[in-house]
């Protein structure tokens, strides 16, 4: 068990995320007290493994915990979701439009319809976004967190974003 000396670092140099890792893992698995629940047990691993700790980002270590503790959480938990299917035009386009139509939807939406609609996305994507825009990660750390490569992470970031839009789009479309 490690000593009071290796509780402090971990407490100092971990607990600053705190908010961070809890978000990540609401996001994921799309309840409070689930994610409560996958925080405290991401944080319990990384304290285990903390003496392991090689350097480098904090963050994007705590965070990869966190992310691989809410997948194991929620296979061991919940039917696994249908499997995403890549739609080549829906990519395509996102590469060729503009942002301003998605500023303007985003502009228009409340935050509740945000929040909706970002339930609705798949975790793959969802986990992106959030990593993203609400937690401020750059493409590489993000690609740490993900086990995947930045060209993959700027796929998924493209096709969660298009989604995102659609359905805000549609969304709005229906309160008008």
């Amino acid at each position: 068990m490690p000593g009071a000396a290796t509780r402090e670092r971990f407490e100092q140099a971990v607990l600053p995320h705190l908010d961070a890792a809890y978000n990540l893992a609401r996001w994921l698995t799309r309840n409070e007290q689930d994610a409560q629940d996958v925080t405290q047990e991401a944080f319990l691993r990384a304290f285990r493994f903390f003496d392991g700790y090689q350097g480098g980002n904090m963050r994007a270590w705590l965070l990869t915990i966190v992310r691989n503790t809410c997948y194991t959480w929620l296979h061991q938990n919940r039917p696994p979701e249908s499997a995403v299917e890549f739609d080549e035009e829906i990519h395509s386009s996102e590469m060729s439009g503009g942002a301003d139509p998605e500023l303007q939807v985003l502009a228009s939406a409340d935050k509740e319809t945000v929040h909706r609609a970002l339930e609705e996305l798949p975790d793959i994507f969802r986990e992106v976004l959030v990593l993203r825009e609400m937690e401020g990660m750059s493409y590489k750390e993000i690609a740490d967190v993900a086990s995947v490569s930045i060209g993959t992470v700027m796929s998924r970031l493209a096709r969660a974003r298009t989604r995102l839009r659609e359905s805000l789009g549609a969304a709005l479309g229906k309160e008008s």
